[in-house]
């Protein structure tokens, strides 16, 4: 089965993901400065999801460079994975609308940590596909960033009710950790062509 279909529809899933939460940010009732000042934990709150969305489309591209074949487990797994993204848009809301009430930090990490955890199904039903010695299985490695990424989630759900900061912290600190490039597959991939 070819994946072309596949990556097109997780193309056009993730745009409308991002779509969907810049619609959430309400334009002010002003045309100063000042107008804008309330709006601040909202664009912040964006711009983290934003993020967060973006490094799984990143991730997701670079993935299935290296992929030769799908599934219908794979599919499913992709799915799954884009089903919890879809809800980054509502937890975002949720959690800006209530100002960080320590349920709606602890939901948004659990949205966080589900997504994390459909990517890791992703990637291992890829790689039960595909020879050990695959570029894919090349370039996943042992994904120590993945790893580190779920059990961060796990850890800031909690905290999220006793420090709801240090919990939104964390989240920071996965999407800061995310955003320093990795060169695997394109290393692995120019390596290939050469």
């Amino acid at each position: 089965m070819g994946k072309g279909r596949l990556e097109a529809f997780s193309d056009g899933v993730i745009a409308v993901i991002i779509t969907v939460m810049v619609l959430e940010m309400k334009v002010p009732h002003g045309a100063d400065a000042a107008a804008l000042a309330p709006l601040v934990p909202t664009f912040l709150t964006y711009v983290l999801s934003f993020v967060f969305v973006a490094i799984y489309w990143n991730n997701h591209h670079h993935l299935f460079h290296a992929v030769h074949h799908v599934t219908g487990a794979t599919l499913w797994a992709n799915i799954h994975l884009l089903f919890w993204l879809s809800l980054v848009p509502f937890c975002t809301g949720w959690m800006d609308e209530n100002h960080y009430a320590p349920v709606t930090v602890a939901a948004y990490g659990a949205v966080l940590l589900c997504a994390g955890i459909a990517y890791y199904i992703l990637t291992h039903v890829l790689l039960a596909h595909h020879p050990k010695d695959s570029l894919l299985h090349k370039a996943l490695g042992t994904d120590f960033k993945g790893k580190i990424s779920v059990v961060l989630y796990a850890i800031a759900i909690p905290l999220a009710f006793l420090l709801t900061w240090a919990a939104l912290a964390l989240y920071v600190m996965v999407a800061a950790m995310w955003l320093v490039p990795d060169t695997r597959f394109e290393r692995l991939l120019a390596e290939q062509k050469s």
